[in-house]
Order: structure tokens, then sequence, then C-alpha cells
């Protein structure tokens, strides 16, 4: 199969290549930033539903899902806030050229808290049939 034509010119120094790599990567920490962002986003919006309107549409106990939202609350604040702790720490360590090292604390934070919640709203459902 033939690949279309580029248009765009090939850098012809080692410069412009150099320079490259490192927007690249400022650009990917932004959209992992985004990403983290996001999902903080959807987690308040379940938080929402799941607190407010589920117990107003099937009439169920409203605090045990008044808590269960707020446990989705807390996790989409946890990875908002994360977001930006993450994003400049990302960022010092591009700028001195240094490894950022992964925070394992904040993967098991967020694993731990997303798989009690997910298996509270699975019990929950399984309450309600």
């Amino acid at each position: 199969m033939e690949q279309p034509p580029n248009d765009t010119p090939a850098p012809r120094d080692s410069a412009a290549l150099r320079d490259s790599a490192p927007r690249r990567t400022y650009l990917a920490a932004e959209r992992t930033y985004l990403a983290w962002l996001r999902t903080g986003m959807g987690a308040i919006g379940v938080a929402l539903g799941v607190g407010r309107l589920v117990p107003a549409l099937i009439g169920g106990s409203h605090l045990a899902y008044a808590l269960l939202g707020v446990g989705y609350g807390v996790l989409g604040v946890f990875l908002i806030g994360y977001a930006l702790v993450r994003a400049r720490n990302i960022r010092a360590a591009l700028e001195s050229d240094r490894p950022l090292p992964l925070d394992t604390w904040a993967l098991v934070t967020t694993t731990v808290i997303g798989l009690a919640l997910a298996i509270a709203t699975i019990v929950m459902v399984l309450a309600e049939t």
C-alpha cells in the first residue's frame, strides 16, 4: 500500500530534532494532566448521580447512596488535586532533565478507593434487586 505524500519538510539540523522531543514530551504530559482532570470530573459526576439522582429515582436508602456519592466525590477531588501535583512534578523533572519516579502511593490510593467504591456500588445494586 502506497503512503500518502508528506508535505512537511524534514528537519535538516540536529538542533531541530533535539527540540522536537522535549516539545512532544511536554505535550504528552499536558494530555496526561487533562486525562486525570477528566477522570476526576467524571467521578464527581458519578457522585452526583449516585448520591442524589439514584435515591430519588428508586426511593432507596438516601443515607447509603449519599455516603457512596461522597466516596465518589472524594475520589474526584483527589484525582483533580493529584493531577496538578503530578503535572508540576513532571514539568520540574523535564526542566531539570532528571527522571520522574512513579508515585506508587497515588496509584495504590486511587486503586484502593476505586475498588472499594466499585464493590460498594455492586453491593448496593444487588441489595436493591
